[in-house]
């Protein structure tokens, strides 16, 4: 099969792998419909984090049940799937408290690399849901997203507890973070404080249901979010970008007794204790439990609820990886969505 492979900071190719096969009796083998470039494959690809050696890349995928293990009794060949960009049984106790992302048996799926023709998915029970049938071509854009960036937005709006009433503010302008803006308005917040400074952004922030735009950075991002709210701070604060001063701006931009949720792959990032103590801020996050939301999440995209697939503005073919990389980290594009 064809698939991406990065084999240094900046240095990615399409090549020919191996085609995946049923190893274990809980696997199924998905032909993708689509898959896509995160905003996390970014970090490599910059020389943040290390490239080890040749990596097949890609951890967001939809597509096409082929083949399924002796044990996997949940979807069959032929139907249509998402699944999470962490594997899980679904039944562990962190699971069924709906943590699938730590789960006792987890495996991240990025080690086997989505941005390819074929996925091998293992724990497919636990992990993967099913559509009724296979749905319309404008729908994909929509549910690959819930297979890790909606999802991931959803997540950090509920661990900021987002409800109704509330003021919510987003650090982070990339997919997680306008989708983010979209979790917020279906969770019924009454005010969405966007943070961006990219006009196109900005735009499909007020699409989702941003209320307010600022374009401060910084302390005077934070001044700016406390001019907003009477001097208080938001109630609700989701950070989405995963540096030292988009977590500072984001705990300082929540009012006592608010929450921040973050998910942000974090970088070198440390909460000062005193800065924390006298906050009397929550903090809660990581890698979302994507596997929680999904069934909820699809029904919304099912019925046209909602449409987050419109974070993909750039859509092209498996084999223009390369260019779909090199947009994103330009900033040309929010996020690539490629197609096998």
């Amino acid at each position: 099969m064809r698939g991406v492979v990065m084999h240094a900071p900046g240095d990615v190719r399409v090549e020919n792998r191996e085609d995946p096969r049923i190893e274990a009796p809980t696997d199924a083998i998905l032909r993708l419909s689509a898959t896509c470039v995160c905003g996390s494959d970014l970090w490599p690809y910059r020389g943040v984090d290390k490239v080890e050696g040749p990596s097949p890349m890609g951890h967001e995928y939809v597509g096409v049940v082929e083949a399924v293990g002796s044990e996997v009794t949940t979807v069959k060949p032929g139907q249509f799937v998402v699944g999470s960009f962490w594997a899980s049984d679904n039944t562990c106790e962190v699971c069924r408290a709906g943590y699938q992302s730590a789960c006792v048996h987890r495996q991240p799926m990025g080690q086997f690399g989505s941005q390819a023709e074929y996925l091998r998915v293992p724990l497919a029970d636990g992990t993967l849901v099913g559509t009724p049938e296979v749905p319309s071509d404008d729908l994909i854009p929509s549910y690959l997203a819930a297979s890790d960036v909606l999802g991931t937005g959803w997540f950090a709006a509920t661990a900021a507890e987002v409800g109704p009433g509330k003021t919510v503010a987003v650090v982070g302008d990339g997919a997680v973070g306008l989708l983010g803006v979209l979790a917020a308005r279906q969770l019924g917040a009454e005010r969405i404080i966007a943070m961006s400074r990219h006009e196109s952004r900005q735009q499909l922030a007020r699409q989702f249901g941003a209320t307010d735009i600022v374009t401060e950075r910084g302390d005077e991002g934070i001044a700016r979010i406390k001019e907003l709210t009477n001097g208080l701070g938001a109630h609700s604060v989701i950070e989405a970008v995963g540096t030292q001063e988009s977590m500072m701006q984001a705990l300082h931009s929540t009012r006592p007794g608010g929450n921040v949720g973050f998910v942000g792959v974090t970088h070198d990032v440390s909460l000062p204790g005193m800065d924390m103590f006298w906050s009397l801020v929550k903090v809660q996050g990581g890698p979302a439990s994507v596997r929680r939301f999904l069934p909820h999440l699809m029904e919304l995209i099912g019925n046209r609820t909602i449409n987050p697939g419109l974070v993909f503005d750039l859509d092209l073919p498996l084999d223009q990886a390369a260019e779909g990389y090199r947009a994103m980290d330009e900033r040309r594009a929010i996020k690539t969505l490629l197609r096998p």
